[in-house]
Parts: C-alpha cells; structure tokens; sequence
C-alpha cells in the first residue's frame, strides 16, 4: 500500500523529453527523470491536446469520455470526471486547486472543460488570446502562491509555452529551447515549493503528445504518440508504479495515493 501524499502534477504540453533533456536547457526534468519513477508512454490516436489530456485527467479512454479533437464535440466528460472532482467526490474536506491557459481544459464558459466546475481552487486565462509567454508566467505566480499558502491536498498546474513554440518554430529550433527552459525553470521553483513545506508529496510531470520537427503534432509518428510520467516523492519514497503504465492508468494511481 502507498502512502498517503499530496500530488502536484504538471502538465507540460507538447515536450519531447528527450530532445529537451539532450539540449541542456532542461537541468531540473532530468534531475527529475534520472532520480525519480519515470516510464516512457504512448498516447492514443489522434496525438492532439484534446483527447490526450481528457485520458490523462479522467483515467477514462477516448471511448468513455467521446473527445476525440480539440473542438470537444459531443463530448461525455460530464460521465466521466476529472480526477480531481473525483477526489473532491470522494472526500468533500480535500483542497483541490488547477491553474491553465489552455481554455478546453478549465474555461467554464467554453467547449470543455476537462477540470470540472466542482469547488476547485482555480486559475486561468486564456493563452489563445494573450500568447503562453505571459499566460504561463501567470499560471507559475498563482500556482506557486497556491502552494506556498494553501497546499492543496491535489493540484494541476498545466503550461503549453512548449507547445507553441513548437506550433510555431518546429521543435528542432532554439525558441522551442527557450520555452523548455524557462518552463523547466518553473518546475524547479515549485518542487522547492512542496519541499519547503515538508510534508509528503508527489510530483508528477507528464505531456500530452510530442512534436513532428518541423512543429506539429496529430499523426501516428512514434515523436508525436511520445509521452512519459515522472512521478517524484518528497519526504516520502517515490511511488513504486508499473513500469507498463499508460496515460489512461495515471488518474488511478494518483487517487490511490491520495485516499
């Protein structure tokens, strides 16, 4: 039986952890990668933002929760929730908390959201509209601040900075570099944060999809269908996991350490 921790989990959307890892630019995820659990995963057809973070939240596959693109049509997310409203379900006295700027994920008013409007502590803004750069930064100072003053018992903190400089630039060319590193420099800030706390914790780190070289992502490439869980205990022994996990387990494992 696990022990009972607090989990962080950062998403990090559109990382090729080995490219990241392999440029030197992200010193705290391999760190985390060489000192933790860490499994290399697949992610279902078709490798978009979508269904790929509907299965890592709800522990559901695409023919549970029906989102099968980014425009959420006739989804069944309603039928099956997020862990984190799971978790509030379960136990009504748990602080759960999720901060992102992608909006199908937590914009209540838009085609989504993957994080239910269930009692969360929540930030966002939209990083459609006013780019990652900045949208990110907010989601770090919130989340950051969150943590410190609150330490909720569940969190997701979500940052898609990579994600468009891939969209953007490819991922073979420095700004994707650069959006690697200073999203890296936000993980190593909030895992000093769960440390200062001291208490038991697990920080986990996963992405949705990779990226094609040239940037862009949706086809059944092996770099595309690219995904990875780390999971670090703090104050605890790290979760001792399946190596054979794949995104649709992670909800359930997170629970369990949890309850």
């Amino acid at each position: 039986m696990e022990t009972r921790a607090k989990i962080l989990l950062v998403g990090i959307d559109g990382l090729i952890l080995h490219r990241a890892i392999d440029s030197g630019r992200a010193s705290h995820l391999k760190f985390l990668r060489d000192a933790s659990f860490f499994v290399d995963t697949v992610v279902d057809m078709p490798t978009v933002s979508g269904p790929s973070w509907s299965t890592l939240l709800t522990g559901k596959q695409q023919d549970s929760h029906k989102v099968t693109g980014n425009d959420f049509k006739n989804h069944n997310l309603k039928q099956t929730p997020d862990l984190l409203t799971q978790a509030l379900t379960k136990n009504n006295s748990l602080k759960t908390y999720a901060a992102a700027g992608w909006p199908p994920l937590i914009d209540l008013n838009g085609v989504g959201p993957v994080i239910a409007d269930a009692g969360h502590l929540r930030f966002y803004n939209d990083g459609e509209m006013h780019g990652y750069l900045k949208v990110d930064k907010e989601v770090f100072d919130n989340a950051l601040e969150t943590i410190t003053e609150k330490g909720p018992d569940l969190s997701f903190v979500y940052f898609c900075g990579v994600d468009e400089a891939g969209h953007k630039f490819g991922s073979i060319e420095p700004p994707y570099f650069d959006a690697v590193e200073r999203i890296d420099g936000y993980l190593k800030q909030l895992h000093d944060a769960l440390i200062a706390r001291e208490e038991p914790w697990v920080l986990v780190v996963v992405t949705d999809h990779g990226h094609r070289d040239e940037g862009g992502h949706g086809g059944d490439s092996p770099q595309e269908r690219a995904s990875f869980v780390i999971a670090h205990g703090i104050n605890r022994e790290h979760p001792n996991w399946p190596v054979s996990l794949q995104p649709q387990d992670l909800a359930g494992l997170i629970l369990e350490l949890i309850h």
